[in-house]
Formats: C-alpha cells, structure tokens, sequence
C-alpha cells in the first residue's frame, strides 16, 4: 500500500492513498459471496443466483458492498503506516474504485499535535492567598437570614425590598400582548423590567398604572431587542420581609444540632475556609497552567474545539429541560453563540493537550486503585453496588473520563510541585 503524507494548515493532514489490485479484488470477490447469499431473481431461489447475474443485476449493491468495508479498512492501515493520530473523522475525496484496479482516495483529517516540549519546571508565578474574616462569615449569616426571611401583607405603598403581587398586561410594539395574574416579584431586585420594577414603588393594592417600556438591545428574544411598548400592572398585594434575629433560637431553627448562634459562626467559617482553600487552589492552577502555556506555541484541532463547544451547548439545553423549557422553542443564534464560545474552548484543549503531552513525558499514570477508590466514592453517593456503577460508567465511556481527569489533576500537581510562588 503507497501513503503519502502531506502538511496542511494547522493539524489537518493530507494522506494519498492507494491499495494495490490483488486487495480490491480479493474485498471485491467477498462482496460478490456475500450479496449472491441475499440475491433474489425470478425463477431463482434466495442465495442461487448465478455469479453471472449477479454482476449483471447487483452491481451497485456489489460496489456499496466493497466500498463500506474497504475503505475503512485501508485508511485505519494508512493511518498506522503514517503514524498519526486523527480526532476525527476523515473527509474523503477524490475516491477511485473499480473491480480489477487499484483503490486510491485522498482523506483530509485532523491530527493531535506533535507538541515540542520546552522547559515547564520551575514556572514562576505570585499567588496570595487571604485567610477568611470576621466581615466575611457575617455576611455568610445575614445570607441566611435572607434565605430564612418571612413575609406579611402590609397596608402600604410598596418600597424597595418588599415582595409584590401584580396582574399585568405586557403588549410590546408589533407582537401580541401577553398576561399573568398572581405574578410575584421583589421589587428592585432585578428579576422584572426595570420600567415596572420602577412603577410598582409608591403604588398601594388595588392600585393599576400603564407603564411605557423599552426592550433592551441584548434581550434575550431577538424579535425584542430595542422595541418599545407598554405594560399594564395591577398591584394585588404587598408583603414587608421579616428577618429572624440572629441568635440561639435561630441557631436552633436551622436544625443541624446546633444549639448557639457560636456554634453556626463556627460551622460557617469552617465551610467558608474550606471553599477559600478550594478557590486558591483552582486560582494557582490557573496562573501556573498559563504561564506553562505560555512557554508553548502549537496548533489546536478545530475538531476538539467544536466537540467542547457541542458539550457546551448540549449542557446548556440540559439545564433547560431540567427547568422546565423547552430549548427548541427558544431562537438559538448558533454561529453568534459559537464564536463567543469558542476563545475560551481552544484555551480548555490546548491546555488539556499540553497536560496530556506533560504526563507522557513524566511517566504519570492513573492507577487501578486510585480508579477504584473514586468508583466507589460514586457509588456509595449514588448508594448503589460499585461494580455496577464501574459497568455503567464502563458503557458510557465515563470510566475513561475519570481515568483522563485524575492523570490531569496528578498532572497540575507536578506543575505545581515544580513552580515558585511569590505572595
């Protein structure tokens, strides 16, 4: 078999390839075996058509036949003879196939690159790290006394901070007006049109005021963005926020044994360190895994690139459903949204090839053990059997995953292990 291998931009790859004509025909006489076992002519019983006929009338099954084992078969050979890595799937061209000839193709595909590493030890980087303070975990509890906060129907206008009842009627230039009754809201808190947001302060219940509106340029329904029109709202009722007073009995409401308002500062700053810790964590491996990159220029597949992108995408509308929305039914602008996604996409490959081409270098591996024991994290979370949580992320190809994600982090490790931090 003759490869040709030739360079393309970026990490795309041009491979000329040609089988010889002993290979053809031998793909070519399997094909014929097989489509004369499913061949059925008048006066012929299934499987008894004669070869002769068989060409003459399942020529094109013949060819499809050959065509679907054969090409594959010989670009997965030309691949390993060129010694490449694809990322994806290939673009065939120029494809010349005939019984009794060689087969020739041209695939365009895209390779991992062959990253040239260059110094990655010994990176320097400054990273201050800030213990948490008194202001800190305060502001942890007034969160709580929010989350905790009760409301009553007052007999007054409505202000800043209260939660509001409202009937409106929302009809925006060129589209159909739209209503809901018993619609809730706190007033200044973002969650509505600032032009009502603003209408509501001042109103009493029972009260109705016609709101001029404009739509914002970035709205999130582009047959919106800019458009004026008004809004109709009745205020049905207003309800003042209720703070619990934070001490003992508080303390106790929230459950957790907790007896003293102490023991919940303690509880608090505790958690509060501990995601401290895990923030300075994430930031030094930010700043070393840059300045790293930074020693290293190489090309990125734009395959990868577009497969993070479609995993990006695809959560997204996850989400959606889990809230309820259809995401179908939204107008998804997806070449806008593409290329806001993509700079910070090639950033994720490009950093998860260089640690892959790091870990190569050093020997760091993912050991059965340490799969073992995050398997069974998972399935003591999921209360379920470790081994068939282990055969379900097996078929999902989510054990592999785990495999990539711990070399990664053992990875960062080394990096940061290697680096000098300057507070």
């Amino acid at each position: 078999m003759k490869v040709a291998v030739e360079a393309m931009t970026g990490c795309k790859r041009r491979l000329a390839v040609e089988a010889p004509s002993d290979v053809v025909q031998q793909e070519w006489e399997k094909a014929y075996g097989r489509v004369q076992k499913q061949a059925r002519l008048p006066g012929f019983r299934k499987g008894h058509v004669p070869r002769s006929l068989v060409k003459v009338h399942f020529a094109d099954e013949v060819r499809r036949e050959v065509a679907e084992h054969l090409i594959p078969d010989v670009y997965r050979q030309a691949v390993t003879e060129a010694q490449l890595d694809p990322v994806d799937e290939p673009d065939l061209q120029d494809v010349k196939l005939e019984e009794g000839a060689p087969l020739s193709f041209v695939a365009v595909v895209e390779v991992r690159p062959d990253i040239a590493l260059g110094d990655y030890r010994g990176v320097e980087v400054e990273h201050a790290t800030s213990p948490v303070g008194d202001e800190q975990v305060g502001e942890a509890l007034e969160h709580m006394r929010e989350r905790h906060a009760e409301f009553r129907t007052v007999d007054r206008a409505a202000a800043p901070g209260d939660l509001v009842i409202v009937d409106y009627t929302l009809a925006p230039e060129g589209h159909d007006a739209t209503s809901a009754n018993g619609y809730q809201f706190l007033v200044g808190g973002g969650d509505v049109l600032p032009e009502i947001d603003q209408a509501v302060v001042g109103m009493r219940a029972g009260e109705e005021r016609n709101v001029p509106l404009r739509f914002a340029d970035d709205h999130r329904m582009e047959s919106l963005r800019g458009k004026s029109g008004t809004a109709d709202v009745k205020l049905v009722e207003v309800k003042e926020k209720l703070l619990p007073d934070l001490d003992d009995e508080f303390a106790k409401a929230l459950g957790g044994d907790f007896e003293t308002l102490e023991a919940v500062r303690a509880e608090t700053r505790k958690q509060l360190e501990a995601q401290r810790e895990a923030m300075d964590r994430r930031g030094l491996e930010e700043k070393v895994l840059d300045a790293v990159l930074a020693r290293h220029e190489f090309s990125v597949p734009e395959a990868m690139v577009m497969r993070h992108i479609a995993h990006q995408v695809e959560h997204a509308r996850e989400r959606m459903r889990r809230q309820g929305v259809d995401p179908d039914k939204l107008p998804w602008d997806y070449p806008k949204l593409v290329a806001e996604l993509k700079p910070e996409s090639e950033k994720v490959v490009r950093r998860a090839l260089l640690l892959q081409a790091i870990a190569a270098q050093e020997g760091i591996a993912t050991t059965d053990e340490e799969i073992d024991a995050e398997v069974e994290k998972f399935a003591q979370g999921s209360q379920r059997p470790a081994p068939a949580v282990r055969r379900m992320m097996e078929k999902s190809g989510d054990l592999e995953n785990l495999r990539g994600g711990l070399r990664e982090k053992k990875t960062l490790d080394f990096l940061i292990e290697h680096a000098k931090v300057r507070a």
